[in-house]
């Protein structure tokens, strides 16, 4: 058997296990997505494709009961989070069907001359998708959809713990109405990805993961010329600067930092407070962190065996470096991690400018809004940030000098089915959702007409 495989990490038990595709398997979703784009993405409407889309965006609605327990199996995620999960990538795929025809219309352009001049936006060929675990339909709805409106198709490669998910995602697209080929679903391998990327016939790669994995994928789509979108790690800043209601700024710091078990890419990872008020939030933080309850279904099991392993390590290094364990124990039960608080962090440790992907917070204090910037700029990363401060305009002042893609000002948990999301530095580039990110993979086709 191959590494595609259900291991339910509540309990490490595999549940089932599915073969690797063969080269044969790979040729034959390479023919088939080519043929699809050539018979049919560039001979219909995004009108009639924006159609299928929205018969898609209901199919996870009905289904999000299945769809939330088989990701509940597969990572972990809590059966509530896991449902919305499925929920909000309907509300993608309907927000992508709705607006396609709006965002997708010729733009005319003014030029000297006065000719008719316009740019049409369309597809360009088979686009490959490279999936993560952690919103297995989510990340997934957010990348397939808009091209396959655009006029392009898709071979997706989802994460070796989510073969279930994977199947279930194409499953959808066939019984939207989607021509075979339109979508296809490879249990591809990593050399597999990498043939993938170097055949003629794929246009562009979308990867949401790994800086790692981002470097290598990157690096071979450069060298056959493949434009790519890369989505990767963060360690983003949630800075506390002014507030005359602090319960509000713990409760959507917990909501931040919490969010799928803290495994989101733009989980509010740092907790950056002004030190007139450090002392007040630090204290109702950590009981709050304290509160979280398996019970409750507020965190669920880490995604794997691997990612409590690595979590763990981070944090016993943080502590052998002289980092302060404010709530927690670092001790997990099989992957059920306590939430945890850290302190006492400084520049020279290591996890300074790690990524923590898990249910662990870092909290520091700061006395001036010009610390605050640093130490959030201080990081390789630049996905998201959040802004809690009531004077609106020095929040929007700060939130000007953050090295950023995002900046939530007033909460945690801004996402919106049709409001773009991406970031800078080491998280990566290009953008998803809106219409910036259904034109990433867009032959911005001229067209001019001499008089």
């Amino acid at each position: 058997m191959g590494k595609y495989a259900v291991i339910n990490p509540a309990t490490g038990e595999t549940i089932k296990e599915y073969p690797d595709a063969t080269a044969a398997d790979i040729e034959a979703a390479l023919a088939a997505t080519q043929q699809a784009y050539t018979d049919w993405a560039r001979k219909t409407t995004v009108a009639e494709r924006a159609a299928l889309a929205m018969r898609a965006a209901e199919l996870f609605e009905e289904r999000q009961e299945e769809l939330g327990a088989i990701i509940n199996r597969e990572m972990g995620k809590p059966l509530d989070q896991a449902i919305g999960e499925a929920e909000f990538s309907g509300a993608i795929t309907a927000a992508f069907a709705k607006n396609a025809e709006k965002w997708l219309a010729d733009e005319e352009l003014e030029v000297e001359d006065g000719l008719k001049t316009f740019f049409r936006f369309q597809g360009i060929g088979v686009i490959l998708g490279i999936m993560p675990w952690n919103y297995p339909y989510y990340q997934v709805a957010r990348f397939a959809v808009p091209n396959l409106i655009l006029g392009n198709t898709v071979v997706l490669k989802h994460a070796e713990q989510c073969p279930e998910s994977a199947l279930a995602l194409e499953q959808i697209f066939l019984d939207a109405g989607f021509p075979k080929g339109a979508y296809v679903n490879v249990f591809a391998t990593h050399d597999q990805i990498s043939t993938i990327i170097a055949d003629d016939r794929v246009q562009g790669i979308s990867l949401t993961g790994s800086e790692r994995a981002g470097a290598i994928v990157a690096e071979q789509a450069g060298r056959h010329l493949k434009k790519c979108v890369l989505e990767l790690g963060g360690s983003d800043v949630f800075l506390v600067l002014d507030t005359a209601d602090l319960d509000h700024a713990v409760e959507h710091a917990v909501g931040g930092r919490m969010e799928n078990t803290g495994q989101a890419c733009n989980g509010s990872k740092r907790i950056v407070v002004m030190d007139n008020i450090y002392d007040e939030f630090k204290a109702k933080f950590e009981a709050a962190i304290a509160a979280q309850s398996l019970e409750a279904g507020n965190y669920g099991p880490m995604s794997s065996a691997k990612a409590t392993e690595g979590l763990t390590a981070q944090v016993q290094s943080a502590i052998d470096q002289g980092a302060e364990v404010l709530v927690g124990n670092n001790t997990p039960d099989g992957n059920f991690y306590t939430p945890t608080v850290l302190g006492g962090i400084t520049p020279e440790m290591a996890v300074y400018s790690q990524e923590l992907f898990g249910p662990v917070a870092q909290l520091y204090k700061v006395s001036s809004d010009e610390e605050a910037i640093d130490l959030a700029n201080s990081s390789p990363y630049g996905l998201g940030s959040v802004v809690i401060c009531d004077d609106l305009e020095r929040a929007e002042r700060v939130g000007n000098q953050l090295d950023v893609g995002m900046v939530f000002i007033g909460g945690a948990g801004l996402e919106g089915a049709d409001v773009p999301f991406g970031g800078v530095k080491k998280s990566g580039y290009g953008r998803e959702l809106g219409k910036g990110g259904m034109l990433e993979f867009a032959n911005k086709k001229l067209f001019r007409f001499a008089g």
